[in-house]
């Protein structure tokens, strides 16, 4: 039994999946997060207006309680373009433009991060907590978690883009031997024949779900500014 758990064991055979494969888990996969980061919002938009309704002490929203809604709509803005630009990036990679997909792409991730950046800087500047009162605190919660996620999807953005980048100049179907394998230090097989085959499937899921989750950027855009 030793012998079978030992960590000098060679794993050089692999068994391969094919990616059409991969690329209808991703699909499935995009899917089922989007219908879990709607259930998890919707704790927020419930929360909003039940506490609205209630308004305790008259405290739901005092007076010094007002977020920029420049700086609020600048986010909503741009996580929406960067949005728009990664489908702009699916159509050039659909289209065998790959070069102009990589560009895209990497000016999605600059713009979501500006995004990121402008929240940050009106949380620096709302001069109200949490505490302030029920607005007060689902404001900070929905923004905050809404950075969460947006900050995660760029990150899987990054992944294609660098993928698609560090691969650009090795013809479909020929890696370095190991390079795909996860582990080339003991394995020179390959998990996947073609790293970049896999680039498109996750592109289209990752549009898929960015193009939701800017729509929910826009559906709290209007509740919390302007509800």
């Amino acid at each position: 039994m030793s012998g079978l758990a030992h960590p000098a064991n060679e794993y050089d055979i692999v068994e391969s999946e094919p990616p059409e494969l991969m690329g209808r888990n991703l699909n499935s996969a995009a899917h089922l997060l989007a219908s879990a980061t709607a259930f998890f919002f919707l704790a927020f938009v419930f929360a909003y207006f039940y506490l609205r309704s209630l308004n305790n002490d008259h405290l739901w929203k005092p007076k010094h309680v007002d977020p920029s809604l420049t700086l609020g709509t600048l986010v909503m803005a741009l996580t929406v373009a960067s949005a728009v630009i990664v489908r702009l990036g699916l159509a050039d990679h659909r289209a065998g433009r790959r070069a102009a997909w990589r560009l895209k792409g990497g000016v999605a991730i600059a713009v979501g991060v500006a995004a990121v950046v402008l929240q940050v800087v009106e949380w620096t500047t709302v001069g109200f907590g949490p505490a302030d009162g029920g607005y007060a605190s689902v404001f900070v919660g929905w923004t905050a978690f809404n950075v969460l996620f947006v900050v995660a999807t760029l990150v899987w953005l990054e992944n294609l883009v660098a993928t698609a980048v560090r691969y650009r100049k090795i013809p479909s179907g020929a890696p370095a031997p190991g390079e795909a394998s996860g582990d080339r230090r003991r394995r020179m097989g390959h998990d996947i024949a073609d790293p970049l085959s896999l680039v498109r499937p996750g592109l289209e899921a990752l549009s898929f779900y960015w193009a939701f989750l800017a729509g929910l950027g826009v559906l709290a855009w209007v509740i919390l500014y302007l509800a």
